[in-house]
């Protein structure tokens, strides 16, 4: 049986409690901004504890790339598909995540049965884009 079965995935506060299972989007802070026709926005604050270059500040490469594969996976679920796994994962990483509060705008490309891909933005606080990428997540 599924954790998340019974949540409605369609609303902010539903969505929230099914990102919130998992104890590392919790350690992370993670939070549902918005959902959309196409997909969700998720946020992040600002943690030290994720920095992986103290010279500079800048938000660990993994983290970047965990918060563009789970946005992804999010965006297909608020939007009434099936992820269960991640099947592919792309990021680009454009410029450091400085600290502060991060915002990760998903959007599904393409809803499928056994495969959909989502596209995900990551701005900094002030709206610059640090990193993007893509996932194919696996259906039933």
């Amino acid at each position: 049986m599924s954790l998340i079965g019974d949540l409605d995935l369609a609303s902010v506060a539903g969505l929230e409690r099914a990102l919130l299972i998992a104890p590392f989007h919790r350690w992370l802070g993670l939070r549902v901004a918005a959902i959309g026709p196409q997909g969700i926005e998720i946020t992040m604050p600002g943690r030290q504890e994720v920095v992986s270059n103290p010279a500079v500040q800048s938000t660990h490469g993994g983290v970047l790339a965990s918060l563009i594969d789970l946005t992804g996976l999010y965006s297909v679920l608020a939007v009434g598909g099936l992820a269960t796994a991640t099947a592919d994962l792309r990021v680009d990483y454009h410029r450091p995540a400085k600290p502060g509060e991060l915002r990760v705008i998903g959007r599904v490309v393409k809803l499928g049965k056994r495969l959909s891909v989502a596209d995900a933005e990551i701005l900094d606080a002030e709206g610059v884009l640090v990193a993007s990428g893509r996932g194919a997540y696996l259906g039933g």
